[in-house]
């Protein structure tokens, strides 16, 4: 249950700094009558401050007034400072008491005594809180002027545009919540799908980084096999060669490079005196043709005939020359006999020679290779087993890699963040598609609720109109079966209309959320209602306050009313200044 408790104001609007205070906690109907001393005394009830009340209720609960006042106009002109408005109420056995105030600014908030930090940095305009304060009420200020605080300044319910009413009507059956719970779906269908993004952005990092490691891998898995590959070969020709070398008869191997080297000595003497032999027979034949040119040439000189050309010379120098030509071809005859005896030196030389017969085969390029034959068919051995001894410096590399660098990819949380997005996705329509069988089960039987206690009050309060919400929100006016609209309606039954309306939506509020202790209606009875009409309200006002314990108070100007109440509140105004005469004490 809301119990409205204490209220205490101080320079809110007409009231000064002498702080005023009212006790909310009653069982009864207490009836406001205001006096305005200011106006001569003489018993005028106007601008006494009597709406004060419930704008300074709307105030702190709300931050805002009844009516539409800037907040800075809430302040009392004279004292121009330090406005504060408390509320004491308990909310399911929690007490609270919010403090507001302007000029300074001020909100704090206390529940069971114990004040709640703000961190908002707009001190006494903290949204956050207020957010706490109206979720705890749970109650919006539209609503509390219809359910909590009906005045003349409100507008009513069914002048309002279409698209308000719903909103009050659907705040009213609870399908707000249904919106309020869709947000709060949304909001956690937004986060999942964010979820679902960054998961979505996970697995394709892991992918693409195991697809980077998969290559590299597969690099690496080439150069393994090349390596491996290179081993093999390498092995083969060591083998290969081991092989060659143990089926070598090295001393005769040896015997063979001696052989061979003898061979070629051999062949190197016979080649010489060969070269030798050709070059004589070739100066033979140079020394052949320059003896018979020689002949030649001094047989024409003995017949005085020019050597060169041939021409008949009778000269005594013929004799030198012809000499000189006989000597020449007596040392061509002489180099033909030394050219002779040296082809006979070296024609000896090769047949002391011998036949130079076939060079010996050999395995190794040279003795020295022959005679180290031993070690190297050992360090052939030794190379072979430390080759097979090798291990592929990539396998490990490929191991380390397959086992640590690459990421297995789990969809197991995508799968249940799109499971969990698939419901929220389904309660999201669930809750807000117009035709959902949850909304029309609250519709329909809340709605049932509401025109029956609605068809109560106006049987209650004396109207013959059938007013009657219909399944789509919308409110059907009829009079012996001619439908009419809210203005159709004269003052006094319009009263009658927002009166029993008000209560009705009360009820539905009640039987819904909490039981709220407190009702004010404000010159809702003054004007338009005739004798049976204000009787048929006060009784059900008394009704109210007697069976179901509500606090209920009546702002009015009728003095004949005082003598139908038990409580009164009389708001005094003097000398500028409202002050409410009860004995609340103030602290």
């Amino acid at each position: 249950m809301i119990r409205i408790k204490n209220l205490t104001v101080k320079n809110f609007m007409s009231v000064g700094n002498v702080t005023q205070a009212i006790d909310f906690d009653r069982r009864d109907l207490t009836l406001v009558l205001g006096e305005n001393l200011d106006l001569g005394g003489d018993g005028s009830r106007n601008g006494t401050g009597k709406t004060t009340i419930i704008n300074a209720l709307s105030y702190v609960l709300y931050g805002q007034a009844l009516s539409n006042i800037r907040k800075d106009n809430l302040v009392n002109k004279t004292n121009s400072k330090g406005m504060l408005v408390s509320l004491d109420f308990s909310v399911a056995g929690k007490e609270y008491r919010i403090e507001r105030g302007r000029k300074p600014n001020v909100l704090k908030f206390f529940v069971n005594n114990e004040e709640q930090q703000n961190d908002d940095n707009a001190q006494g305009d903290s949204r956050e809180t207020q957010v706490d304060i109206e979720h705890i009420i749970g109650m919006s200020h539209d609503m509390f002027r219809h359910v909590v605080a009906l005045n003349t300044y409100t507008e009513p319910f069914l002048a309002l545009k279409a698209n308000d009413q719903r909103t009050i009507i659907e705040q009213l059956l609870g399908i707000t919540q249904l919106s309020e719970r869709a947000d709060r779906v949304k909001e956690a269908n937004k986060q999942t799908k964010d979820a679902i993004q960054q998961e979505e952005f996970r697995i394709r990092a892991v992918q693409e980084a195991n697809k980077r490691i998969e290559e590299q891998i597969s690099s690496l898995q080439k150069r393994e096999q090349l390596w491996s590959n290179k081993q093999v070969e390498d092995c083969a020709k060591l083998q290969s060669a081991i092989d060659s070398l143990e089926h070598i008869d090295i001393d005769l191997e040896v015997q063979a490079h001696r052989d061979l080297e003898a061979f070629y000595d051999k062949k190197k003497i016979i080649d010489e005196c060969n070269r030798w032999i050709k070059s004589i027979d070739s100066d033979d034949v140079k020394l052949d043709r320059q003896t018979r040119q020689l002949k030649i040439e001094i047989e024409k000189i003995t017949d005085h005939r020019c050597f060169a050309c041939g021409t008949e010379i009778h000269d005594n120098s013929l004799d030198d020359v012809r000499d000189k030509k006989q000597k020449e071809l007596q040392e061509i005859a002489l180099q033909l006999l030394t050219n002779d005896t040296q082809r006979s030196e070296h024609q000896n030389e090769i047949d002391d020679q011998g036949p130079l017969g076939t060079a010996p085969a050999v395995f190794y390029d040279s003795l020295e290779q022959a005679l180290n034959h031993r070690n190297s068919l050992e360090m052939l051995r030794k190379d072979l087993t430390s080759r097979l001894a090798d291990t592929n410096p990539y396998s490990e590399q490929i191991v380390e890699m397959q086992s640590q660098a690459l990421q297995e990819v789990s969809y197991e949380a995508l799968n249940e963040l799109s499971r969990v997005q698939d419901h929220q996705d389904f309660l999201i329509k669930l809750l807000t598609n117009k035709d959902s069988f949850i909304r029309k089960k609250i519709i329909d039987q809340n709605l049932s609720y509401l025109n029956s206690r609605l068809t109560h009050y106006l049987d209650r309060i004396g109207l013959p109109h059938t007013v009657k919400f219909q399944n789509d929100l919308t409110v059907g006016i009829e009079e012996l079966g001619r439908e009419l609209d809210f203005d159709n309606l004269s003052r006094g039954e319009r009263n009658r209309l927002i009166l029993s309306m008000s209560w009705a939506f009360r009820d539905v509020w009640e039987s819904l959320y909490y039981p709220i202790n407190l009702l004010f209606v404000d010159e809702m009875i003054d004007s338009g209602m005739d004798t049976t009409g204000v009787e048929s309200s006060l009784a059900l006002l008394k009704h109210m306050s007697r069976e179901r314990s509500k606090s209920i108070w009546l702002v009015s100007h009728r003095d004949e009313l005082i003598g139908r109440v038990e409580n009164i509140l009389r708001v005094v105004k003097e000398n500028g200044f409202t002050s409410y005469a009860n004995s609340t004490e103030i602290v």
